[in-house]
């Protein structure tokens, strides 16, 4: 063959790659999904999962945010991994409620929840998939310029399949956007699961920065780079705020021995701005009393700067969040301290949420009697759903010794409490005053049910049938258990769910009835205590209709035992409506009656919660308590006395604070 070529040659060739089928930013994905998996594969133990060492985005978090630069849009992103057993059976149904709530979205953004394909997602669905996961992960994705965006919803849907990429797994996730402050973001709840149903481990790098830099890359390519003009804007609001801000970032950053040194001319005009504008944050610091000028163009910002301009950040915030709860209503704002022993604020709920979303931490806003509006931060794992707004409700301060603990410590001789010593001392009292509202065996059975709560704190030990050993310094330990049980000493008692609006004329025992046999103490004439006095007005109005108080030139007098009667009456009136439902018996329960059945459900009266015991042929209505909650479609049993009750599951008796 003429035209063959000699050996040496026929040996050579040169790769010469063509131009992608899929350009820009599908391509880069498509390589880097590849290297993720090879990344998580190599060199793994078996039984292993794959990444466990690294985690997913290892590889990725190499590459994030080299498109980036100071004219780059900016996103913060909010990552939180729960672990589900410690966070309880209902976070995460809790927690998709919360951020799916009414009234956080806009127009055609209507707050719901979407995921990948779907634009309404099936969040029971979502919960179930994930019931048996060992954690999740709970996003928010806020990005400055929101906004301008529009379409959250899409912008959400490209940043996760930019993570699929970069993390190699199609990602299980359902998102709500929140539209409602002044900052729009999205939540994003992530399983905790890859597409070959392994845990999903993500690696720290790519948590702590790829996913910002991903959002950010993303928002720039939308809204194009930030101007100049934007920047400084940006950077000329910052010089007042009375938060922790950027321009303190830069002098944190700059600082050299502690001190910034801005006496130096730039020559390029961007410096030169920006310097005029950290020169004005400083001396905005220094008459907030957080920076000192040592000498010409030479500052030293105080160590306390960052935490004082954060706590007050929070405190705006918490004044912006009061104001929109209030609607535009003249109220005093403080917020409720905790700390002072004894102090307890009785109001209706005017507005609820979490302070920190991404942690679940509830608060609620408290329109008082006292005239004042109480921002009121509750314990950890409280369920807002049990306080509707309007509700009436009485907020409590750090735990104060508990009453029963001074008398169980009072009657206990040589360390031994007895029952029955305790009841001849009651009957005693009792006799010497005819008037006492409680009966003996009431009294001690309360005390027996509070020594039942030190027993399982390990407080008391329990020896014999109504014989309890107690230490010297219950009073300190039973104060102490109450403070760490209240989550920080902060306990909200529900005490109506009705709003007073409703409770004027309601057949039932409510909170107003209490009011009116007290005289209405306390109760201010502005405000929402004013509001009560009119509602208090209305309400003896309802009564005198009823036969149950009568009016006397300025005076009420109330019927005896009002509360019991109205109590009865609208006991009677439901037990009524489930007898004509189930066609069951209704078979009232006596003071001191134990009765047993099957607990089918809790029903909402005026007066309180009861539970429906089905015994087969009839059913009765007995207070409800927390402590059976779990056991909804189980054979109990409860014993009622006064207004207490005490319940009993097979052989164990489970008490309940009467």
């Amino acid at each position: 063959m003429s035209n063959r070529r000699n050996s040496d040659d026929g040996d050579r060739f040169r790769v010469r790659p063509g131009a992608p089928k899929q350009r820009g930013q599908a391509f880069v994905s498509q390589v880097l999904r590849q290297a993720s998996k090879v990344a998580n594969s190599t060199g793994r133990k078996p039984g292993k999962t794959p990444g466990s060492r690294l985690g997913r985005g290892h590889v990725a978090a190499r590459f994030t945010g080299q498109s980036l630069s100071a004219t780059s849009r900016r996103v913060t992103v909010k990552v939180r991994l729960v672990y589900l057993k410690q966070a309880g059976a209902r976070s995460t149904i809790t927690h998709l409620h919360y951020i799916e709530r009414e009234g956080v979205g806009r127009e055609q953004d209507t707050g719901k929840a979407y995921g990948p394909m779907i634009d309404e997602a099936d969040l029971p669905a979502f919960g179930e998939r994930g019931r048996e996961d060992r954690h999740q992960f709970r996003l928010i994705v806020s990005p400055e310029d929101a906004e301008q965006l529009d379409d959250l919803r899409t912008y959400t849907r490209h940043l996760m399949g930019r993570m699929e990429a970069d993390l190699g797994t199609r990602l299980d996730w359902v998102a709500v956007n929140h539209w409602n402050t002044d900052n729009p973001h999205t939540h994003i709840v992530l399983r905790g699961k890859d597409d070959t149903g392994k845990d999903l481990i993500i690696s720290q790098a790519y948590i702590t920065r790829g996913m910002r830099e991903r959002a950010a890359e993303l928002s720039t390519e939308w809204l194009g780079p930030r101007t100049e003009l934007e920047i400084q804007r940006t950077l000329l609001r910052e010089v007042n705020q009375e938060r922790w801000t950027s321009l303190d970032r830069i002098l944190q950053r700059e600082a050299r021995d502690g001190l910034n040194h801005i006496d130096q001319p730039a020559s390029d005009p961007k410096l030169r701005q920006q310097r005029v504008l950290l020169v004005g944050r400083l001396q905005r610091l220094q008459r907030m009393g957080l920076a000192t000028e040592q000498q010409p163009g030479v500052w030293a910002v105080h160590a306390e700067a960052e935490p004082t301009l954060r706590a007050m950040g929070e405190r705006g915030d918490i004044i912006r969040t009061m104001q929109r709860a209030m609607g535009g209503a003249q109220r005093d704002l403080a917020v409720f301290q905790p700390g002072e022993d004894g102090r307890s604020v009785i109001g209706r709920v005017a507005g609820k949420g979490f302070a920190d979303e991404l942690y679940d931490k509830g608060y609620l806003i408290v329109d008082g009697t006292d005239g004042k509006a109480h921002y009121v931060v509750l314990p950890p794992r409280t369920e807002l759903e049990q306080y509707p707004s309007g509700a009436v409700v009485e907020v409590k301060g750090s735990a104060a010794v508990h009453a029963a603990d001074k008398t169980i410590a009072a009657l206990a001789a040589d360390g031994l409490y007895h029952a029955d010593h305790h009841l001849a001392v009651a009957k005693a009292q009792a006799q010497s005053q005819p008037t006492a509202e409680r009966d003996p065996s009431e009294v001690v059975d309360a005390h027996i049910r509070r020594l039942e709560a030190l027993r399982r704190a390990g407080i008391v030990e329990w020896l014999a049938e109504g014989v309890w050993q107690v230490p010297d310094d219950l009073p300190e330990r039973g104060r102490q258990y109450d403070t760490q049980r209240l989550g920080g000493g902060v306990a909200v008692e529900l005490k109506s769910h009705l709003p007073i609006e409703l409770q004027a004329r309601v057949m039932g025992a409510t909170w107003l009835d209490q009011q009116l046999i007290g005289g209405g103490k306390g109760l201010r004439d502005l405000g929402f205590g004013s509001e009560v006095k009119d509602a208090l007005q209305q309400r003896a109005d309802f009564l005198v209709e009823q036969g149950l108080a009568e009016k006397r030139g300025q005076r009420v007098i109330l019927a005896r035992n009002l509360l019991a009667t109205l109590c009865g009456r609208g006991l009677a009136q439901a037990a009524q409506d489930i007898a004509a439902e189930t066609g069951l018996e209704h078979r009232p329960v006596s003071d001191g009656q134990r009765v047993t059945g099957i607990y089918r459900r809790s029903v909402m009266l005026t007066s309180g919660r009861y539970a429906m015991l089905d015994d087969g042929m009839g059913f009765s209505l007995v207070p409800w308590k927390p402590v059976i909650e779990q056991r909804l479609g189980q054979r109990i049993a409860a014993t009622v006395r006064g207004g207490g009750v005490s319940w009993e599951i097979g052989r164990q008796r489970m008490p309940s604070m009467g």
